[in-house]
């Protein structure tokens, strides 16, 4: 059965906004890096993944240009992925620990994992005019996960900083002046709790800075609040 989430996702493969993104990631789908040149890019938006009852949501930063911009699903198919999704699948909620391709078998349970920016950005980096063209798509999601949604896990201070006018947007109460990002922080908002995280990114990953112990802790603290139980079997 389609769902208004699943139209969401529909809608956002086909936005071409940003001039110099749609640029970007159509040249990365015919370059190509070597190790991938045999394989179809997906080269489009890539719209949220998970069920539309999530009482989780976990938000990035935007694709990888040989990762979500390839495989056309968030965190999937680069080292980022390996490290989030077998963290996810320690604690239950995905069904196995690698995210390969589309077509793996990936499930999750009770969580959704987006990004405010969906299309891949030259050096890992969008503007600010990227980040607030791509808003809209981001409220319409949390307006649609609203009734379950119970807690954010958000990877990084640019998704945080992306995420707070879209919260305020959607209707849920963010303090004035709006808190500040760092690992591990916590903030309580109307029945919605909003937490912390080091970017799954190679770079806090390879040096230690964000630790698979570190990364585990957080998402056992989003579990907890956000109520959910153990997957079905």
């Amino acid at each position: 059965m389609c769902t208004e989430l699943d139209m969401l996702d529909d809608e956002i493969t086909r936005c071409r906004a940003c001039p110099r993104l749609v640029a970007w990631r159509e040249k990365v789908a015919v370059d190509k890096r070597a190790a991938y040149r045999d394989q179809t890019y997906w080269g489009r938006p890539v719209p949220g993944f998970g069920p539309p009852d999530a009482a989780l949501a976990i938000v990035g930063l935007a694709p990888a240009a040989h990762g979500g911009n390839r495989t056309g699903r968030i965190f999937t198919g680069d080292r980022s992925g390996d490290v989030l999704y077998a963290a996810l699948h320690t604690v239950g909620l995905a069904n196995q620990p690698t995210a390969t391709h589309r077509g793996d078998g990936l499930t999750l349970h009770r969580t959704r994992i987006t990004a405010p920016v969906r299309c891949a950005p030259p050096a890992n980096k969008p503007t600010p005019a990227e980040r607030d063209t791509c808003r809209p798509w981001l409220i319409r999601e949390l307006q649609l996960l609203r009734p379950t949604l119970r807690a954010v896990v958000v990877l990084g201070a640019f998704g945080w900083q992306a995420l707070l006018p879209a919260l305020s947007a959607v209707g849920w109460p963010v303090p004035t002046p709006r808190p500040r990002f760092g690992h591990g922080a916590e903030v309580a908002l109307d029945k919605l709790h909003l937490l912390g995280c080091y970017h799954v990114s190679q770079q806090n990953t390879f040096t230690g800075r964000l630790t698979p112990a570190m990364l585990l802790d957080v998402l056992r603290r989003a579990v907890e609040l956000a109520g959910i139980g153990a997957a079905p079997t």
